[in-house]
């Protein structure tokens, strides 16, 4: 069984190598897939997308570094012709290589989970690699993103093509961590940082010990964990078990596959 496969599938589904998410950066034995890289236990590294610009979508297609764009419509209008543009330049930058795909955060479900299904129907019909669920914060919640999803949601259909990530970045979400974790199809789960200061109210220690609940419970369900990093903890991030990582600033992507031996 593979490292990342070890939660109860459903019936029917046999456990076979994950195929095609788009193109990650080239390594030594050629391209993989995202989802081959987790399978395979690898890091993946994506990266913020700047200007909702085609000229920017551009310019983030040509860094063959990276593994997938980070593209969030969580707050103001849900705008997804910015995002189809966006991606439009992702695929004229990346020329003759497979672009890489775009990973979409829509509003939290709490918003509602018809206003969460619409979103995702539309995102997935513009062609995203997967989507990001913010604020998870039950079992339930964790159930609504997979359902959402369809039938090409990995790791549940084991040759599917799409992720569905959720984050937990919430005290209470800490606290059901690992019901939100444990839910069937969920790809990856992410440690939100920035919204945990929040909700700890500024207590740093506090706020890694809940990055740390979160890590643990990842590990515990054979998922693979996410957060947010910069240049100077990337490495220290990797050593501790994080694989799935968003920065802002692209040299993070060089010093992350560096560390995890994808350089």
């Amino acid at each position: 069984m593979f490292p990342f496969l070890k939660r109860a599938l459903p019936a029917g589904f046999v456990v076979v190598p994950a195929m095609a998410l788009g193109c990650a950066a080239p390594d030594a034995a050629g391209p993989s897939t995202l989802a081959q890289l987790l399978v395979d236990g690898q890091s993946v590294f994506g990266v913020f997308p700047g200007p909702s610009t085609r000229e920017q979508g551009a310019l983030m297609g040509q860094n063959r570094e990276l593994d997938f764009v980070f593209y969030s419509l969580e707050s103001g209008p849900f705008d997804i012709m910015s995002t189809k543009v966006y991606m439009e330049g992702i695929a004229e930058g990346s020329g003759e290589n497979a672009p890489h795909p775009l990973i979409l955060r829509i509003p939290p479900i709490r918003n509602g989970v018809a206003e969460a299904e619409a979103h995702a129907a539309e995102a997935l019909a513009a062609g995203v690699g997967g989507i990001v669920f913010p604020h998870a914060e039950s079992a339930g919640d964790a159930a609504v993103a997979v359902s959402v999803m369809g039938d090409e949601l990995w790791p549940g259909n084991p040759s599917g093509t799409l992720l569905s990530i959720l984050i937990v970045e919430d005290a209470e979400a800490v606290d059901r961590v690992d019901e939100i974790v444990a839910t069937p199809g969920v790809s990856v789960v992410f440690a939100g940082p920035g919204d945990l200061r929040r909700a700890y109210r500024g207590d740093m220690e506090a706020v890694e010990a809940a990055i740390q609940r979160v890590l643990a419970a990842c590990q515990r369900h054979g998922v693979p964990c996410g957060i947010t990093a910069g240049v100077n903890d990337i490495a220290e991030r990797i050593g501790q078990g994080f694989r799935v990582f968003i920065v802002s600033d692209p040299a993070a992507v060089t010093a992350g596959r560096e560390a995890a031996g994808r350089g």
